[in-house]
């Protein structure tokens, strides 16, 4: 079995839209810009974003975007604002988002890290 050299990219949040950059964040997550990339594989890299603080939300996201969980009771909808929610999450939401729904996810996401 050969290792995989996995590389760190750095990614300046400043002045960038919120998803634009997320889905940048996912295919690094994923090794998309590989050549050797396979969907069934996980060799993707480790990703660190600086300066989250100063991210772009464009719009009126900030207050009209609402994030639904459920309790799986029934009547137990639960509404959060975006801005009473950390930016780390919300990135971290968005990434998951655009991530595949199988067992590699789990391991992708762990590369992501928010300074």
């Amino acid at each position: 079995m050969v290792s995989i050299e996995r590389q760190t990219h750095t990614i300046d949040a400043e002045g960038k839209a919120l998803g634009r950059m997320a889905t940048e964040i996912a295919v690094l997550l994923r090794g998309k810009q590989r050549p050797t990339y396979m969907h069934h594989k996980d060799e993707g890299d480790f990703v660190i974003v600086k300066n989250l603080d100063k991210v772009k939300i464009t719009g009126k996201k900030l207050d009209d975007k609402i994030y639904y969980r459920h309790s799986t009771y029934l009547g137990h909808l639960k509404k959060t604002p975006m801005k009473k929610i950390p930016l780390e999450k919300v990135l971290r939401m968005a990434v998951m988002g655009m991530l595949p729904k199988n067992r590699l996810r789990a391991e992708q996401i762990k590369r992501l890290t928010v300074e």
